[in-house]
């Protein structure tokens, strides 16, 4: 079983997907800008039978990257690049600072804890990082510049590193969903229902779900079960890799 260290694991994708990867026998490092929140989320894995340990982490804040580095019970086998937020406005009206946040934590707050541990994953001669990305690294929606910047870069980053580490059995790929019920989500749909003037029902059904003609949420079990699979040695070839999860959305 593998040790595996998930970013922004204190609610949402990353709390699910470490709940879901637990019950397979995982270890989770559980991290989080909010310790709290990673303790309740490693609580609950541990009370359900799981291995977890709740770790700080701003991976925006190189001092807090080099500190968990020292932290770590041992070797991370698996990085799941998972914290992020959301903003939602006209570029006009877009704080510059709130801009700059969104870029230093899904950006380069991946490649900075990415590049803290990959020297421990050469080491050890095998590693999986995995990025949760978005269908915004694939598409545009209307106010968000920074969200859709910030993953569409990540997937450039993951090209280049998936190159860079090709002499080694590691590998990095980027799983893009598009909407998943959670709670970053259900303040976008509130968000986006006042920059466009509707309801918050004809969000969810005109923006969020008409793209998509399977036309229902993606579940974090689905997420749980790719990231299984690119852990597997069955994906051990599968590298700079853009996994797609959009019930249909880029199809047409």
């Amino acid at each position: 079983m593998s040790t595996i260290l998930i970013t922004g694991a204190g609610s949402g994708i990353g709390a699910g997907v470490a709940a879901e990867l637990a019950k397979a026998g995982h270890h989770i490092l559980a991290t989080d800008l909010n310790l709290d929140a990673a303790g309740e989320t490693a609580r609950a894995i541990s009370a359900d039978g799981g291995q977890a340990e709740a770790f700080e982490l701003d991976v925006a804040s190189a001092d807090s990257v080099a500190a968990i580095t020292g932290k770590l019970p041992g070797p991370v086998d698996v990085l799941v690049n998972n914290a992020g937020l959301q903003y939602v406005s006209k570029l006009e009206d877009f704080p510059m600072e709130k801009w700059e946040q969104l870029i230093a934590v899904m950006l380069t707050g991946a490649a900075r804890l990415t590049r803290a541990l990959l020297p421990g994953m050469r080491k050890a001669g095998h590693g999986r990082i995995i990025n949760i990305g978005s269908i915004h690294a694939l598409v545009a929606s209307r106010y968000k510049t920074a969200y859709v910047a910030a993953k569409h870069g990540l997937l450039g980053f993951s090209k280049v590193l998936a190159l860079e580490t090709a002499d080694t059995d590691i590998t990095i790929n980027t799983i893009c969903p598009s909407y998943v019920k959670t709670p970053l989500v259900e303040k976008q749909i509130a968000a986006q229902a006042r920059e466009n003037g509707i309801s918050e029902e004809k969000v969810v059904n005109e923006i969020m779900l008409k793209p998509m003609p399977k036309g229902e949420f993606i579940s974090i079990e689905e997420l749980a079960g790719i990231c299984a699979f690119l852990m597997s040695p069955a994906a051990r070839n599968i590298t700079g890799q853009t996994i797609v999860v959009d019930g249909g959305w880029t199809a047409q």
